[in-house]
């Protein structure tokens, strides 16, 4: 018997909604089909019938309400992201919200309550969970090669000017709302989803063209868990790798592309033993402390057999991953109540600067 097919209807049609959701859908028919997308620009509606076979509405309300449809896509304009996945919710559809979900934690209390009530799933698009030098770096540390790991540094770094409509606060722009939900999943993974963790945040309009931030420094702790250093800036003309971890048997560093790491074992390493005397050499003369570790290399590099890109690779990954949720009742592995954490850290970072976010 032939698997079910997720009827699906796209809204937006632009960077998101074409560009990544439509891309990729129209890769795996054997999971999705595209029945229909709703865009207020007409020649997106002709492109989008000519590209994928279906109906086009100008609006997503009309979509809905003509069509059967088993998910709905919201790859609206972020600030619409809360109000519309809200509505259908509220309709009994089961939705995928592009980041950023919402704006505040109780916009995403408010859908969470709407999500259990209605008995429909809401997942958010964050692909990033997918990314493999994530995974292989999960696995690197679940190892314990490194030993404890003392701090993990993120990056996502270059230079550059932007005037667009994500750069305005009443769009829900700046960098935070929209690069930042990526690393930020991934470094709250680091520290448990339990409890919170204490933020300190700074950040700065440099390259920007709107009034929202384009320069975020995050440091996150919490108690029995690495220190997390995320920097997110438009402003860096000699940005660093992007991951860069220290550990207390070794280390690891690079990029999406490579990753290397480099540790010592324990039990090959001299016994050691703290000593009050002063050190001295061979020759009698003062000393610091010295040692020779045997240091063992391991190398990854980036390989994704099917041809696709890393980014198509990772919406894959969540697509398949929310095709078993649709369709035999599997868990999410990316939760609404993991955006919560997000967006919790989100709100102390703008309540923490507000010579951009004006508190009142």
């Amino acid at each position: 018997m032939s698997q079910k097919i997720v009827k699906v209807g796209i809204i937006g049609q632009g960077r998101s909604g074409r560009d990544i959701h439509g891309n990729l859908l129209a890769q795996i028919k054997d999971y999705y089909t595209i029945v229909a997308v709703a865009d207020s620009i007409p020649e997106r509606q002709a492109r989008a019938e000519q590209e994928y076979g279906c109906k086009a509405y100008a609006s997503w309300e009309d979509m809905v309400a003509n069509e059967e449809l088993d998910l709905v896509i919201n790859a609206s304009p972020s600030h619409l992201h809360f109000p519309i996945t809200l509505t259908l919710l509220n309709r009994g559809v089961h939705v995928l919200c592009e980041k950023p979900l919402a704006r505040s934690v109780e916009e995403v209390d408010q859908l969470i309550e709407a999500s259990q009530r209605s008995g429909k799933q809401l997942a958010v698009f964050q692909q990033s969970r997918y990314q493999p030098a994530y995974v292989q770096i999960q696995q690197i540390i679940d190892s314990g090669v490194l030993g404890r790991i003392v701090q993990i540094d993120f990056s996502m770094n270059n230079f550059a000017r932007r005037w667009d409509w994500q750069t305005l606060q009443s769009n829900n722009g700046g960098s935070l709302m929209n690069t930042g939900p990526h690393p930020l999943d991934q470094t709250l993974q680091f520290l448990g989803t339990d409890g919170l963790p204490q933020v300190m945040c700074i950040m700065d309009r440099a390259n920007t063209f709107g009034d929202a931030e384009d320069y975020v420094k995050l440091i996150l702790r919490k108690q029995g868990f690495p220190t997390i250093d995320l920097e997110i800036s438009s402003c860096d003309v000699f940005p660093q790798e992007q991951f860069h971890i220290q550990g207390t048997n070794g280390g690891l560093h690079g990029t999406a592309e490579k990753l290397t790491w480099k540790y010592f074992k324990p039990e090959e390493a001299p016994d050691q033993q703290l000593t009050k005397e002063p050190l001295f050499d061979s020759h009698g003369m003062p000393a610091y402390c010295k040692e020779t570790l045997a240091w063992h290399s391991e190398s990854w590099e980036l390989a994704i057999p099917s041809g696709k890109t890393p980014f198509e690779h990772m919406t894959e990954k969540l697509y398949l991953m929310l095709y078993h949720t649709l369709t035999d009742g599997a868990p999410l592995e990316i939760t609404p109540e993991h955006v919560r954490q997000q967006m919790w850290v989100m709100e102390e970072c703008r309540r923490q600067n507000p010579q951009i976010y004006d508190p009142t």
